[in-house]
């Protein structure tokens, strides 16, 4: 099975070696994503951003165990074992909240 570990460990014997990364939540993206992967065997990191996914469900409506659970039923769709799937954050911290007191920004960054 395809690991991070092994990925790292390819590199360190010099071969060139990449991960399918994207950072989306519009299913056609991650669908496509899915495929692309499960055909070429690689592991696949998603990252949302904390507009998309949050703890009070971002601009796409969900909070992560939602986005997770999203992807498991596309990769499952897309015939992708959830082994392989590496779910990722990206721009998180208080930038979400800048519109808010510091130490409100910095609780739900906690969060």
């Amino acid at each position: 099975m395809k690991s991070m570990l092994a990925l790292v460990e390819r590199h360190k014997q010099g071969e060139q070696t990449g991960i399918y990364a994207v950072c989306s939540a519009h299913p056609l993206v991650l669908e496509a994503a899915l495929r692309l992967a499960a055909e070429g065997d690689e592991l696949l990191l998603v990252e949302a951003t904390s507009n998309q996914v949050d703890q009070f469900g971002g601009y796409t409506g969900m909070t992560p165990a939602d986005f997770r659970d999203r992807l498991y039923e596309l990769a499952a769709q897309c015939h992708f074992p959830v082994q392989r799937l590496i779910l990722g954050g990206d721009h998180l911290g208080p930038n979400r909240w800048q519109g808010e007191p510091a130490e409100q920004a910095m609780a739900h960054a906690e969060d």
